[in-house]
């Protein structure tokens, strides 16, 4: 154990008695302490009635949604080529709790504290042949203590941006030994793989895999079902469809007005209106803001009942986004304004729809290279907003290249879970790759 793991050990485990006065409250620490509790027992468990000591097992961490993403398309991949393997699935964030449901893991749920009594605990338990991390995530005790017992180790898809926080001082000092650990490391592009150099991952423990979530976006849109109820009533209406995903306050602050500019300009529109947190408080000032402007609007469930769909649907719940994006003409991504972060630009391209979004997409790089391959737009203030819905709204040859655009540069990503599988079950049998 190194200097700064004997630190982050007796750092973190000092911490432990004061977690459950922290697990109180709606906010995400509290619910993510108080979804961990008791993971240990119910890991031991499922073990006990389900694990086949016989059978390998794969064990996969991502720690939220978006990793989870890239996870759960590797786990599809893994599972068609070793059907014969079990699989563990962990998370670490509240926010992925349901999507966890959606892997197709013979165990799913949190992971334990990393702290050395638990991960044992956890390892004794699970007794995995090989740990694979998604993305980025790589926890100092679970990757020490699996090494010491000859668990094979790997980072799927992973992610290294030139200004990460990883690369430097005590993030460094801390991590190295851990990414040191691994026994691969499959980056999303080779100068990801280049720079794990810096976290003292060796040249031949380097691949280049992809990002298996293209593989995971591809999929659900071709899976998706047109004929639904929840997209039956906006089939067939000769009107563009303007998606708006995971929106924020400051999203619809620019995206509004223009749609409201679009109906002035004699464009017909229709927006579906789909907040990032649809809570009770977004939902009321998004209609506030709506009416301000005179656009007409209802939220989702009341067209789900039979209701006309007017200019603006507002849509009241979460889980429908991915479909949603299926009747869109041109989608706008949220997150792009403020400091909330861009959110995923794939889903929407998957379905072959442009892409608009706001100017902050520094921490998305298939933003910057969806917008070099001419399928997305990024606007820097309100105005060029407008300009841009407009263009695309009024101009169907010019939406339908720039979705085109979109969709080819999603179907070029593909096949990285397949690869990412093929380095698990190199893994599993013994090998290096």
């Amino acid at each position: 154990m190194s200097a700064a793991e004997r630190i982050y050990t007796l750092a973190l485990g000092a911490a432990r008695p004061v977690l459950p006065l922290l697990a109180h409250g709606n906010g995400k620490l509290a619910r993510g302490l108080r979804g961990r509790q008791g993971v240990l027992e119910r890991m031991e468990r499922w073990a006990a009635v389900e694990r086949d000591p016989e059978r390998p097992l794969a064990w996969f961490h991502a720690p939220s949604v978006g990793e989870g993403l890239q996870a759960r398309a590797a786990v599809d991949a893994l599972r068609a080529r070793r059907p014969d393997v079990q699989i563990a699935y962990t998370f670490f964030s509240p926010s992925a709790e349901a999507f966890a449901r959606t892997v197709r893991a013979d165990f799913a749920d949190y992971l334990p504290l990393d702290l050395p009594g638990d991960v044992r605990r956890a390892l004794d338990t699970l007794q995995p042949d090989v740990l694979a991390y998604s993305k980025t995530d790589v926890w100092p005790t679970l990757t020490r203590q699996a090494a010491e017992r000859g668990i094979r180790l790997a980072l799927l898809s992973a992610t290294l941006p030139a200004g990460s926080s990883r690369l430097t001082g005590t993030a460094r000092w801390l991590l190295a030994p851990a990414y040191r650990r691994l026994e691969r490391v499959a980056a999303i592009s080779s100068a990801d793989a280049q720079r794990f150099a810096a976290l003292e991952v060796p040249a031949e423990r380097r691949t280049v895999m992809g990002d298996a979530r293209f593989d995971q976006v591809w999929k659900r849109a071709q899976g998706v079902d047109r004929s639904s109820s929840l997209l039956r009533p906006f089939a067939g209406t000769g009107v563009p469809i303007l998606v708006a995903g995971s929106t924020w306050p400051e999203d619809e602050a620019r995206l509004l007005p223009a749609v409201r500019s679009c109906r002035d300009a004699g464009y017909a529109l229709r927006l579906i209106l789909v907040p990032h947190e649809p809570s009770p408080e977004h939902l009321q000032a998004s209609e506030t803001a709506l009416d301000g402007l005179g656009l007409t609007h209802v939220r989702l469930a009341t067209v789900l009942e039979g209701a006309r769909a007017p200019e603006v649907v507002l849509v009241d719940r979460v889980g429908v986004l991915g479909d949603l994006y299926a009747v869109a003409d041109l989608a706008y991504v949220g997150g792009g304004w403020g400091s909330a972060g861009l959110h995923s630009v794939l889903e929407p391209a998957a379905f072959g729809a442009p892409v608009l979004f706001g100017p902050q997409h520094a921490n998305a790089r298939e933003a910057s290279e969806l917008l070099e391959a001419g399928g997305a737009f990024s606007a820097d203030t309100g105005a060029a907003l407008e300009q841009y819905v407009r263009d695309l709204v009024h101009h169907e040859v010019r939406r339908t290249t720039a979705g085109d655009a979109a969709q080819a540069y999603v179907q070029a990503g593909l096949g990285a879970a397949e690869r990412g599988a093929k380095i698990i079950e190199g893994l599993l049998d013994g090998g290096s790759t």
